[in-house]
């Protein structure tokens, strides 16, 4: 479900809601001069750190730095979208929004099949026996395991889920495209047969797919999920996470596993800080959905081959979501499943607090296939080893560069030189061209994003420029048209703009449309404005950002926070420095 919202209602929205009470309701707040005090729910922390004013209807942590209105709150908290935000609290207190809301893309009816399957799965597994149950119970998960996880069953038979959401109510159309059901011959008959079923299941409770195990060895494949639909995208989700948010934020850090029985087992062993990424390689939409619970994530995936490639993926995909990771593998059993199994939790645990820190395992994953004892397999060593250092920070180059020095017996000075020489060839430090985390979506199309929707459908030029700029394209709208128009250029070396429209929903090729008609641009200054957009989206986020500071500062308690108000006073200052210098720019 898609919201929209004007300006006046959200801020009428805000207007009647009391930003205490409704953080109130999940954290104990205690009042503390003019403000309330509390321990962050967004971090581990034992003495608090998390302040809410009322007066100015604000709340920010001066520990982890997340601050923001109470729409920003509920967001943050029930891991939901703006306009579901926005949603939930007008539903919770009562008050009607003027807005639109579109079921063209019919979620609701997704996530209520989903959930149907999900309780027939259930019913099937628990109601009599059956080969599923055996099978996980000779696994050694207990029954409220299995309930905490609503592990289900799906029997030999060609129709029985879809007898069964038939006799529901559930149109056909929508088994079809959650992938509950197949059709072939003119029939229709059921996607899973003969396994064990795991409920997938968003942080917001909804069940939102299903992967199923093979109970007999030669069902192919092993494991089989639902396909990616309009309510399941393998990149956003991560298999356990609704269960396991609270624990990696009271732990302080969350273990990323590979598959449904690792965390079922860590689980029930007492590791309940655990989650899998979904049997696939660990996506940017991933981390950025770790780093809302926790900034620290433990890798523990198998040790063979495939495995450790994707442990060095993730780490940079984490990395660039600002996460700290650390990597673990696990040596005795082929995975953690197993490990757990036969040593038990404080010998797993024990693993987790010997975990390498990403650049030891990065140098350790370099010698592999090495015969260090030699002098070629030093230097091959050393040169993997470099080109790794060479993507890290200066501070972490300048750790590293010692350890190796120090393991090799070569000088720094000699790898400074050799690091020299690979930035020259690769034309600058890869550090510096880092990947920038994405920028939160908004539900509004701003005048900035019209416009260059506008220059980049009429000029394909402004396609390639944007690649650089790609955050300045914040709505899901915007994003979605300029992918669009990449792929028609790479098809057809043209946009073909009716095509694209053929491709919207209703709502969207009207907006787009809109913009078509009524963003007006001279072709003679497409760059100056090209270059105004991209100064106008820096500046408001500037803005946003000295509000945003000037507000955190009027909350915090001086004598508590001197280092902190020091630097929030440092970035302010820098902040209205760069306002400044573009405001000239665009007079």
């Amino acid at each position: 479900m898609s919201f929209s919202f004007s300006n006046s209602s959200i801020e009428n929205l805000k207007n009647q809601i009391d930003i205490v009470e409704v953080i109130g309701q999940v954290v104990q707040l205690k009042k503390a001069g003019s403000n309330f005090k509390g321990l962050c729910p967004f971090h581990n922390e034992k003495t608090p750190s998390f302040v809410v004013s009322e007066s100015k209807q604000y709340f920010t942590c001066f520990g982890c730095s997340a601050s923001g209105d109470v729409i920003e709150f509920v967001k943050r908290y029930y891991n939901l979208e703006f306009g579901e935000a926005v949603d939930k609290l007008a539903k919770d207190h009562g008050i009607t929004m003027e807005h639109s809301a579109s079921y063209d893309d019919n979620r609701k009816e997704y996530y209520e099949a989903n959930k149907l399957a999900a309780r027939f799965f259930y019913a099937s597994f628990t109601q009599r026996a059956n080969r599923g149950y055996a099978y996980m119970k000779n696994r050694g998960i207990s029954p409220n395991i299995l309930k905490k996880f609503g592990i289900g069953y799906a029997d030999e038979k060609w129709d029985s889920l879809y007898e069964h959401l038939k006799s529901q109510g559930v149109d056909e159309k929508i088994m079809l495209e959650t992938g509950l059901i197949l059709q072939g011959k003119g029939k229709c008959y059921d996607r899973f047969r003969n396994r064990v079923i795991f409920p997938i299941i968003n942080t917001s409770g909804k069940v939102i797919g299903f992967g199923g195990r093979a109970i007999d060895p030669e069902d192919n494949p092993k494991y089989l999920n639902s396909p990616e639909s309009k309510v399941f995208q393998k990149k956003n989700n991560l298999y356990g996470l609704n269960i396991a948010r609270q624990s990696a934020g009271r732990e302080g850090y969350l273990i990323l596993v590979e598959g449904y029985m690792d965390v079922i087992s860590l689980y029930q062993s007492g590791v309940t800080n655990v989650a899998a990424s979904l049997g696939t390689a660990l996506t940017d939409n991933q981390a950025k959905l770790i780093h809302r619970y926790t900034k620290d994530v433990v890798l523990s995936y198998d040790a063979d081959t495939a495995g450790r490639a994707a442990a060095l993926r993730g780490i940079e995909i984490l990395k660039g979501q600002d996460c700290r990771v650390r990597v673990l593998h696990v040596n005795d059993g082929k995975d953690p499943d197993e490990y757990i199994k036969k040593n038990g939790r404080e010998a797993f645990l024990d693993l987790v607090s010997n975990a390498l820190s990403y650049g030891d395992y990065k140098l350790e994953s370099a010698k592999i296939g090495l015969d260090l004892k030699t002098e070629d397999g030093k230097i091959d060593y050393m040169k993997k080893a470099l080109d790794m250092i060479n993507r890290m920070s200066p501070v972490e180059q300048d750790i590293y560069k010692r350890k190796l020095s120090r393991e090799l017996g070569i000088s720094e000075v000699a790898m400074d030189m050799e690091l020299s020489e690979e930035r020259t060839e690769k034309g600058g430090n890869e550090a510096a061209r880092r990947r920038e985390p994405e920028q939160e979506t908004t539900e509004e199309i701003s005048s900035v994003e019209r416009t260059l929707v506008k220059l980049f459908l009429t000029n394909e030029s402004f396609i390639s420029q944007l690649a650089e700029h790609r955050e300045l394209l914040e709505s899901d709208f915007s994003a979605n048209i300029y992918d669009m128009a990449v792929k028609e250029r790479e098809k057809n070396d043209i946009i073909d703009i009716e095509l694209i429209m053929d491709n919207l929903s209703d709502k969207d090729r009207t907006t787009l449309k809109d913009i078509m008609d009524n963003v007006v641009i001279d072709k003679k200054s497409q760059d100056q404005v090209f270059r105004e957009c991209i100064d106008r989206w820096k500046y408001e986020k500037l803005s946003k950002k000295e509000r945003d500071i000037i507000v955190r500062l009027s909350m915090a308690d001086e004598n508590d926070n001197v280092d902190i108000v020091k630097q929030l006073t440092d970035e302010l200052m820098k902040a209205q420095k760069e306002k400044n210098q573009i405001q000239l720019k665009l007079k």
